[in-house]
């Protein structure tokens, strides 16, 4: 499938001038062709270590992991950061579908890719995810045992909090009941290839009041406006975000359950105030690496981690973290 891409600048942040940037693609095992962005050091020679990055749900290249990959070439590694299956420039029918499989896969064909490179070393590739990519990444990692590394930041576990709520606060009655409405919209959606889209799921600023809690504020903040709108992404779109059946497997399909059989070396980032610390502080705990590392920002919230705005992201961090186990 060729992807139309477009090659002009169009990401939040801005161009660096110590890396090489160039689009690219790649598909992967299900014939989905992705579009990334991959970025080199400037004037690096030999074989490199390799990371591959995504997130957050919902999001694009040309956001927060577009600014994670930049900032880590910077730093001496090959990095790539991808749209998912079905949305931003990457291909797959209908647009703003999910799956906990093709989401997961996703990364693993990202680590294709960059095995495939002559300038990577295929023994030190490790995978960074963010937000709710954050859990793809982790289920990724203990499938792949190629993934020699993975690191996430204000990470979300994506079935869960589809299954469950915010702190787990769906009942199975309510979760039944939630399941009869996303089955029903299937009448509709299947009339249209599936390509209905539910409406756009962040607030605009004239819809947020004193009673709008602030994890909600921050994704508006975020998403709406010039700091960290882009017209591809999901959770930016004004006129309709998910397709109305894209959590039906969100729901019924978890992932991490065999995150007791994680080997590879993991550090988790997350937000003292971040709303969602929990699916981190939880996750953290059922791994079983040996090597692992659960690092909180001091007065950080979920979506400081989104940007560097608040100069919160612990860059150092991840650096010293991939340094010293991609080798």
């Amino acid at each position: 499938m060729n992807l139309p891409l477009t090659q002009e600048w169009d990401k939040i942040f801005p161009q660096s001038n110590k890396v090489d940037h160039r689009k690219v693609t790649f598909k992967n095992r299900y014939g989905i062709t992705l579009a990334a962005d991959l970025y080199t050091p400037k004037n690096a020679r030999g074989k490199l270590p390799a990371i591959a990055v995504s997130g957050p749900f919902g999001a694009v290249k040309e956001q927060s992991s577009g600014l994670y990959a930049q900032t880590l070439a910077e730093r001496g590694f090959i990095t790539l950061a991808f749209d998912g299956s079905f949305t931003g420039e990457s291909g797959g029918e209908p647009r703003n579908m999910a799956s906990p499989d093709i989401n997961t896969e996703d990364f693993s064909a990202a680590v294709d890719f960059l095995g495939s490179l002559d300038n990577v070393n295929r023994d030190e590739i490790g995978i960074l995810g963010i937000c709710g990519w954050g859990g793809f990444a982790l289920n990724a990692a203990i499938s792949d045992t190629r993934i020699k590394a993975v690191a996430t930041s204000t990470m979300y576990d994506m079935t869960r909090v589809n299954a469950k709520g915010y702190n787990d606060s769906v009942d199975a009655d309510a979760r039944y009941k939630m399941k009869q409405e996303m089955n029903n919209n299937r009448w509709e959606a299947s009339k249209n290839g599936y390509a209905t889209l539910s409406p756009r799921n962040n607030l605009t600023a004239d819809q947020i009041n004193s009673e709008t809690p602030k994890f909600m504020a921050d994704y508006s903040e975020f998403y709406t406006t010039k700091r960290g709108f882009h017209p591809r992404a999901a959770n930016s779109n004004p006129n309709g975000s998910w397709a109305t059946t894209a959590m039906i497997s969100m729901v019924n399909m978890p992932i991490l359950q065999y995150a007791a059989e994680m080997r590879a070396p993991v550090l988790m980032v997350h937000g003292e105030k971040a709303h969602s610390r929990y699916f981190s502080e939880d996750a953290f705990k059922a791994l079983g690496s040996k090597n692992k590392e659960l690092y909180i920002v001091p007065g950080a919230y979920h979506t400081d981690l989104y940007d560097n705005t608040t100069g919160k992201i612990p860059f150092d961090k991840f650096e010293q973290f991939f340094k010293a186990n991609l080798k």
